[in-house]
């Protein structure tokens, strides 16, 4: 059968970026990064880890702005990797 009005593909702009269905501060979060949130939230992770090595290499060398910079860069980053999982673990099983 041919249902000609039962089109469910997002429409538009705003339709992808609705899907999958999001509420709040998880609007922020990019629709493909949204869809694979562990995987993002471990890379984020281990990207922060760097940059604070970074900072602290930055840091024994005794040059202090690089080091502010890696490590406030790297604390976002595992900050939001730490949000990212958390939200991919409260979320419900799929089906």
């Amino acid at each position: 059968m041919n249902a000609p009005n039962d089109n469910t593909a997002a429409k538009g702009l705003r339709g992808w970026w609705a899907s999958p269905p999001r509420r709040g501060m998880q609007r922020l979060i990019y629709p493909w990064e949204y869809r694979h949130l562990g995987v993002f939230g471990v890379g984020r992770i281990a990207g922060g880890s760097v940059a604070a090595a970074a900072g602290v290499i930055c840091l024994a060398y005794g040059v202090y702005g690089w080091a502010a910079f890696f490590l406030v860069l790297g604390a976002l980053n595992l900050a939001g990797g730490y949000w990212y999982i958390t939200i991919a673990r409260s979320a419900s099983p799929r089906t």
